[in-house]
């Protein structure tokens, strides 16, 4: 039975021997693939387009002006500090509600032409 064996490997050549050791090796990288390489939790999470970026930003700017309006009347804020972050949190907003007027209207599509209503058809 041993000298069966030691036939059979002397009667493969070399092709024969790396076409083996590369299925081998891929057999190997599928395995540590597998079982040893955890998804990053950054390849789970949804991936978030420019417009819900966008509108997550409204929202934050929407919020911040909420609470320094409850910060100015509780007094935290003079006036002119107050007017001051105001402004400025209102042009931010407007340039992000122009971006987002940007976004969606790239979105929209155009018609192409106007379809043949029901009453057409049968008139045909």
């Amino acid at each position: 039975m041993t000298l069966f064996y030691m036939f059979a490997v002397l009667e493969i050549g070399s092709a024969d021997w790396a076409v083996l050791g590369a299925c081998l090796a891929l057999a190997v990288a599928t395995m540590l693939f597998i079982f040893y390489i955890q998804p990053d939790a950054s390849d789970l999470a949804p991936h978030r387009t420019k417009l819900d970026q966008l509108l997550e930003r409204r929202d934050t700017i929407y919020d911040n002006l909420r609470d320094l309006r409850f910060e100015y009347r509780s007094g935290k804020y003079s006036e002119g500090d107050f007017e001051a972050m105001k402004t400025s949190l209102e042009n931010e907003a407007a340039l992000v509600l122009a971006e987002i007027d940007q976004v969606t209207e790239s979105q929209v599509r155009r018609p192409r032409g106007t379809r043949p209503t029901p009453a057409d058809r049968s008139a045909q």
